[in-house]
């Protein structure tokens, strides 16, 4: 399928599909903020995603079609590196590309009932030229082989999304303070990541990554890029809400429009940790001396303290959307726990879970989006019974919170059941425990909200039967037969994780 979608682009569009999938969205936002009503601007963010969702496909054709770990080098405007910006295209980022432009095009078709539910008239426009925006940096994150580049990126999308979850104050004042203190972490974040480059071009007088990479082989000692490593490493992990810099994401998930919970929680912290995974393991790589430390004692740690204590928070939480957002975290230390193990195996499961994550989160995030709609509410009280009066809906969400757990047959399963693998040919057995008891504690927090589903009477019995909307149902169905699918036949997924993986081992036998 993948062939044939991109044999029907033209030869000379596909030449260019690393910047197309880049500038569609970036050129149609400003002419979206102007569309006189918010339709045509839903519309034109409909267009724009799935142009980039067909650049996405076209991109990856092209990678699984290069043989021996090459990348597809794309120089901006004709200007090479190091004078211009490059766009490096490998088996990771085209992976991750077709994930942002998978969850993006649904989300855009998903998202006008929320947002003529939750956003004014007047600001409509805006919010989707916003929303283009945030979308235009995440691909640029995932696309450039530039480190200043990235860090453009990276707060192109964040300021976009600052917005994007402070116009939930009309539905939700608390949005307002939510987004304050996204601000204020994000910028943090933002800052330690742009010094920790100021610290590698000061020391190898380049900006551009496979340079770095190669300059930084010989330079293992030097103290500005030991600094420049640990600025980079925690303005990222501030950015993928690694615990315990976290601290932004429960309300930014709780307060947000619903349409900006669901793909904040299925793309932006998995754009992330792929740009943490890309400093870690190709610009500076596994023979700098301080890394493999980082990982061992930093990274593995880090991901065991947020599978067991956000696990733990869930648990207790009575909002659904906290539930939800407390355990993403609790994921990311899935995916972190994976990549700490550095080898094939580990980084090929902790990229299978972020995948699958993102399918399991749009799913869930896209039901309550549905419940809010139709019955005003996300607390374990207003679902009750839900799965009798909107039983399309709930069955969507059934599907992603087993796929959660880890039930078989299902794609939280599928990169578990890999993690576990990995763990166990590294000798962590200790870790399958944790992961096993991190499972048995999602058991406990996602079972509360089913049984409330479907197990209780309804709080107010004369609550009309009511689906979500058909644009909502549409792409929720679409997410979780996905998740069934990856469940069952899991190869595509897991054969791109692997390819994504080892083009970061190239060379190495792990």
């Amino acid at each position: 399928m993948i062939e044939l979608i991109s044999s029907l682009v033209p030869a000379d569009i596909a030449a260019h599909a690393p910047a197309l999938l880049v500038v569609a969205p970036m050129f149609l936002a400003p002419i979206a903020a102007f569309m006189p009503n918010g339709r045509l601007a839903w519309l034109l963010s409909i267009i724009a995603t799935g142009v980039s969702l067909i650049m996405a496909i076209v991109l990856l054709a092209q990678v699984r079609s290069i043989e021996g770990g090459a990348v597809l080098s794309y120089a901006m405007g004709g200007w090479a590196p190091d004078a211009g910006i490059e766009f490096r295209i490998d088996a990771l980022n085209s992976m991750v590309l077709l994930l942002v432009s998978v969850i993006g095009f649904l989300a855009a078709i998903f998202s006008w009932p929320s947002v003529v539910a939750e956003v004014r008239d007047a600001k409509r426009a805006m919010f989707y030229a916003a929303y283009l925006v945030c979308f235009t940096g995440l691909c640029g994150v995932a696309s450039t082989g530039d480190a200043f580049n990235l860090f453009v990126f990276l707060e192109i999308s964040s300021i976009a999304t600052y917005v994007l979850v402070a116009l939930g104050a009309s539905r939700d004042r608390r949005a307002l303070p939510a987004a304050a203190n996204y601000l204020l972490m994000g910028t943090i974040g933002a800052s330690f990541f742009v010094v920790g480059v100021g610290f590698l071009y000061a020391a190898t007088g380049t900006l551009n990554m496979a340079e770095l990479a190669v300059r930084l082989q010989d330079m293992q000692g030097n103290k500005a890029v030991l600094a420049g490593y640990a600025f980079i490493f925690v303005g990222l992990g501030i950015k993928a809400a690694m615990f315990p810099l976290h601290q932004w994401l429960p309300n930014a998930y709780a307060y947000s429009p619903s349409f900006v919970t669901m793909f904040l929680a299925a793309t932006a912290t998995k754009v992330a940790i792929y740009a943490l995974v890309r400093f870690l393991f190709t610009v500076f790589g596994l023979e700098f001396a301080f890394e493999g430390s980082t990982l061992i004692w930093i990274l593995m740690p880090m991901g065991i303290a947020a599978m067991i204590a956000c696990s733990f928070q869930a648990v207790f939480q009575t909002d659904v959307r906290r539930t939800l957002a407390y355990s993403s975290v609790a994921q990311v230390g899935y995916m972190l726990l994976g990549i700490s193990i550095a080898t094939t195996a580990g980084v090929s499961a902790g990229m299978f879970h972020l995948v699958n994550h993102a399918l399991i989160k749009g799913a869930l995030f896209m039901a309550l989006a549905g419940m809010v709609l139709s019955y005003q509410g996300t607390s374990l009280n207003d679902l009750k019974g839900l799965g009798r009066s909107a039983p399309w809906t709930m069955t969507a969400f059934a599907i992603g919170a087993v796929s959660l757990i880890g039930v078989p047959l299902t794609a939280g399963f599928q990169s578990k059941f890999a993690l576990v693998n990995a763990l166990f040919e590294h000798g962590w057995w200790w870790a399958v425990a944790v992961v096993m008891f991190s499972s048995l504690l999602a058991v406990v927090y996602m079972g509360r909200i089913l049984e409330a589903v479907f197990f209780r009477a309804p709080s107010n019995p004369n609550k009309r039967r009511k689906e979500a909307p058909l644009l909502i149902l549409i792409p929720l169905w679409i997410l979780a037969i996905a998740n069934i699918w990856v469940g069952v036949q899991g190869g595509f997924v897991a054969g791109l994780a692997e390819d994504a993986a080892m083009s970061l081992f190239i060379g190495d036998v792990s």
